[in-house]
This record gives structure tokens, sequence and C-alpha cells, in this order.
């Protein structure tokens, strides 16, 4: 079970690739998750590994460019960390 934290929080961790290497499925989600924070200002829970294991941010998704994805004030996650998406 992941742990929840902010966004704020994001910093304090060291992000590393997920065990199993899902970037190709995301592509979908992310980019109805960068709509929905985009146009509608609604967020979405972002589960991704972290060297003390999964850790998950409810956050609003601005972009998804490069392998990476940038949240609201300007924290960025790999996509190859990510171990689910929900909205």
């Amino acid at each position: 079970m992941a742990r929840i934290i902010s966004k704020e929080e994001i910093s304090h961790y060291k992000i590393i690739p997920a065990l199993v290497n899902k970037v190709a499925q995301w592509h979908k989600e992310l980019s109805y998750a960068m709509r929905l924070g985009n146009e509608f200002k609604g967020k979405t829970n972002i589960t991704f590994e972290t060297t003390e294991g999964p850790v998950s941010v409810e956050t609003t998704v601005w972009s998804v460019a490069g392998g990476h994805l940038q949240l609201k004030g300007g924290t960025v996650i790999p996509v190859n960390s990510i171990v689910d998406i929900h909205f």
C-alpha cells in the first residue's frame, strides 16, 4: 500500500523506476490527466516508486513531455516511475 503525501513533499524522496515498466500503458491516462488538469482543474492520484517504497500524491498534471510529467508548482515525476494512476 502506498503512503499518501502532498506534492510539496515529493522533493524529499528519491524517485526510482517502477519494478514493472508500463510507460507505453500510461500515455492515454496521462493525456487524460493533463486535459483534466488544464481544462477542468481536476486532480489525479498518481502512485510512483521511491527508494522508500511507493508513494501516492493527488495533484494537478500540467504537462507531459520527454518522459516526465510536470505537476502544478513545477514538480517533475519520471513516467517510468509510475505504478498507478486514478482519476
